[in-house]
């Protein structure tokens, strides 16, 4: 008897479900981004925080001996594991997505890199800096630091994004589940109204909408999360899709995360649909 305070089918049924299902599927993007951007941002500081590099600008006829130097200094200073200069190939590689295939490196006046892998404790960056002013005044040293901070902030900010994301599709959420309450209670007015004659308490008519509003965003936000799951594993994987987005998704555990919004949107059908359900039927009085 319960159930059918509330009609199984109409706008509001639908309302409830297609809201869950979509802000779930959003969700789960959300999510992606949010883990992928912390990934993200470990992955940069992590591989910068250990190297550096060192630029060496010199005329064609100095620069091997100029390099030279500067791997001679560079075996003598503590705190460096190790040092190598790039080759053409590898600096060819390097500008090749700016400046395509064909760069005829021997014939531009391009630095020479070289670079550095950075021991525990680490080295000293200024005193190395000394160094090569007074033995190679052609060599500059880039610890990344300018390089690893911008990235790194840019990370942490898209993976707060993710979760702002999140909370503001948690909230129209309850928002769109409360409209949809609140219109079924408007629209079954008189049934309340029957209902209260024979003497159904307030409490057993708000539970059978909490009953019926919790099922359906259950429901509804089990296909958003299924079908949003299966979009994040069909994108290209991080060899196949490299640059800015390599790694978008979840790995490992990550991927029980999302499995967590259905009941989630369970919870808040529930407070939402009681909080709605008692007001209204106040106002009904």
């Amino acid at each position: 008897m319960r159930d059918r305070v509330v009609p199984p089918s109409g706008p509001t049924a639908w309302l409830t479900t297609f809201t869950a299902a979509t802000m779930a599927f959003l969700a789960v993007f959300a999510l992606a981004l949010a883990l992928a951007s912390g990934r993200l941002a470990d992955r940069w500081s992590e591989g910068l925080a250990n190297s550096a590099t060192i630029r060496i600008s010199a005329p064609a006829d100095q620069m091997e001996r100029q390099t030279q130097v500067v791997l001679e200094l560079l075996s003598t200073t503590p705190g460096v594991a190790s040092a190598r200069a790039l080759t053409d190939d590898e600096q060819r590689r390097l500008l090749e997505p700016w400046f395509g295939p064909d760069l005829p490196i021997s014939a531009l006046p391009i630095p020479r890199l070289v670079e550095i892998i950075e021991a525990s404790p680490g080295y000293d960056g200024e005193g190395l800096r000394q160094r090569l002013a007074a033995e190679a005044p052609g060599a500059i040293l880039d610890d990344h630091t300018r390089w690893r901070r911008p990235l790194t902030v840019a990370a942490e900010r898209l993976r707060f994004l993710g979760l702002v994301s999140i909370l503001l599709i948690i909230g129209a959420m309850a928002a769109m589940v409360t409209l949809a309450a609140n219109a079924a209670l408007a629209t079954n007015a008189q049934v309340i109204k029957v209902l209260r004659l024979v003497g159904a308490r307030d409490s057993y008519i708000a539970r059978a909408f909490v009953r019926r509003f919790t099922l359906r965003a259950l429901g509804g936000a089990a296909i958003g999360t299924i079908l949003g799951m299966l979009a994040v594993l069909a994108l290209p994987s991080a060899d196949a899709a490299g640059g800015f987005l390599t790694g978008l998704g979840f790995q490992g555990a990550g991927w029980l995360l999302p499995l967590l919004l259905p009941p989630l949107a369970a919870v808040i059908a529930f407070a939402a649909t009681r909080f709605a359900a008692f007001r209204k039927l106040r106002e009904l009085t």
